[in-house]
């Protein structure tokens, strides 16, 4: 754990959930497995606030307990999952793209909540467009279960862990944490509810002060006190099966690179007919027959059965190894291979990090148009002598040495020694400069996160040194909003409007500009 990453973590549990669950996130990620004991101990906060952060990153499944046999319960943070908050707007943004807003909203409410039922989460969703919609239309619950259900049968969301039904023993002390469990069957079955109603919209002012809102109020408060009917049964987003959707992704897009669009839709046909039946750490998809993808292809997709079995043929046949043949029945058995990171790594996987233009995208910036060429150079040939690179490169000789260096104490490029013999006398050795891929898409996600942590620390001081400002500038927005409901007349308003200055209009302008930034 680097302290760029402690460092962004920290600032991400301040910005989304405050000080003091920042204060304990922080304290764990430091010190690793901790009691509560020594949590209260260290942080010098109350027992009572303490426990409360901790159900809070629980509850989002920022840390983790687990029972010792000693007896006592520890407590461990998942700073790879405070992370993940950096790509929440990804993740919604993707179910949209999937499932329309109702699919967006649904997500948002489950990584804003962290856990819920689906009771709850379509009530909310079904409110919340409501809310956007026209008068007189309402958005149905059926609607928004629908879209729930479809999350759940492609795995974007999924069932928490539950506490097992045990038979009550009223003379055995319960445990001092619950054990969760859940059935690997079960993480997809959505209950069956019976959810009837229409979105509700929120009442305005005047409503509020109206009589007949008490007595519906005391009906609906009658309605809440039943438990609903999935009562215990709570939902949370898959998050691995968003990056595999990504990696799905990635992998379409560097077939039509290498090859064309057919060849590409037929690995992302692929990958959609096994995306829910292949685990999102296994190292290839399920096989698929030849006859069985034919049959999946898009309706629009026109192509012959010959023509796919050659595609396939030649998709297996290529040295990046996009797909593989495992078998000869039902026409060919076919896998993409989709292993990441893991040795062996398949040729695609380096070659879509080679080919990633944010691996080689900083180097115009940093050092120069001729580094990014050398680098690029290193990339396509792999291993090369000095001047090797001079000569493919059609670089300087010093000029090429000076680059090279460069880059070598940024990390950007290796050297790797071959000695002919064993004393490794410089002038029988041969020096050969690589580009260790993992090893410099790791140095770039690390850089990233220097930098995200630095802008919003940055934005955090824009913010404070212009608070009398904002607060002003809240003010007359709240005074002019309040005159418009009343009716004022367009003098009065420009009055309110010039509160502010010209110039402090400015500097609010440029605070919003860098703050967006």
């Amino acid at each position: 754990m680097t302290q760029a990453e402690i460092k962004l973590c920290s600032l991400l549990l301040q910005e989304h959930f405050g000080e003091i669950v920042e204060k304990i996130g922080t304290y764990l990620i430091r010190t690793g497995t901790q009691p509560l004991r020594m949590i209260v101990s260290d942080t010098g906060l109350l027992l009572d606030q303490v426990k409360k952060a901790l159900c809070v990153l629980i509850q989002h499944n920022l840390v983790t307990y687990q029972l010792q046999k000693r007896g006592f319960v520890e407590y461990e943070a998942q700073c790879k999952r405070v992370l993940r908050i950096l790509r929440y707007p990804r993740y919604i943004y993707t179910a949209k793209t999937l499932y329309n807003d109702t699919g967006e909203l649904i997500v948002e409410e489950l990584l804003l909540n962290g856990k819920m039922t689906m009771s709850a989460v379509v009530r909310k969703v079904a409110d919340r467009l409501t809310e956007t919609m026209e008068d007189g239309k309402t958005m149905d619950y059926a609607d928004v279960s629908n879209t729930f259900v479809r999350l759940a049968d492609t795995h974007f969301v999924q069932r928490c862990p539950l506490v097992p039904e045990t038979p009550e023993n009223p003379d055995a002390p319960p445990p001092p944490a619950p054990t969760l469990v859940i059935n690997e069957k079960d993480m997809y079955v959505v209950p069956r509810l019976n959810l009837v109603g229409k979105g509700k919209r929120r009442r305005s002012c005047d409503e509020e002060e109206n009589g007949e809102h008490k007595a519906k109020k005391q009906k609906q408060d009658g309605e809440s006190s039943e438990p609903p009917p999935d009562d215990g049964i709570y939902w949370q987003v898959n998050i691995d099966r968003f990056h595999q959707h990504f990696r799905d992704q990635g992998i379409v897009s560097a077939v039509a690179n290498r090859m064309d669009q057919t060849s590409s839709e037929i690995v992302r046909t692929m990958l959609r007919m096994s995306e829910v039946t292949t685990s999102s750490n296994a190292p290839y998809t399920q096989p698929l027959s030849s006859n069985e993808i034919f049959r999946s292809l898009p309706a629009g997709y026109n192509i012959a059965k010959q023509v796919l079995d050659q595609y396939l043929t030649l998709l297996a046949d290529d040295p990046l190894e996009f797909v593989g043949k495992s078998g000869d029945s039902g026409g060919g058995m076919y896998t993409v291979s989709i292993l990441w990171g893991k040795p062996p790594a398949p040729a695609h996987f380096q070659a879509l990090s080679r080919f990633h233009p944010l691996l080689y995208f900083p180097l115009p910036l940093r050092f120069g148009s001729r580094c990014a060429r050398i680098f690029r150079l290193l990339l396509r040939k792999k291993h090369l002598e000095q001047k090797q690179v001079e000569d493919f490169a059609m670089i300087p000789a010093k000029e090429a040495k000076d680059m090279l260096y460069k880059m070598l104490s940024e990390n950007f490029v290796s050297l790797q020694e071959i000695p002919k013999t064993p004393d490794h006398a410089p002038s029988r050795t041969f020096y050969l400069y690589t580009v260790n891929v993992l090893s410099s898409a790791r140095m770039l996600l690390h850089r990233c996160y220097k930098s995200v942590a630095n802008l919003m620390e940055r934005r955090q001081f824009e913010t404070k040194e212009n608070k009398r400002l904002l607060e002003k500038s809240q003010r007359v927005e709240a005074i002019l909003a309040s005159m418009q409901a009343t009716g004022a007349e367009d003098a009065q308003l420009q009055e309110i409007e010039e509160m502010i200055t010209a110039p402090e209009r400015q500097q609010l302008e440029n605070l919003k500009r860098n703050v967006n930034k």
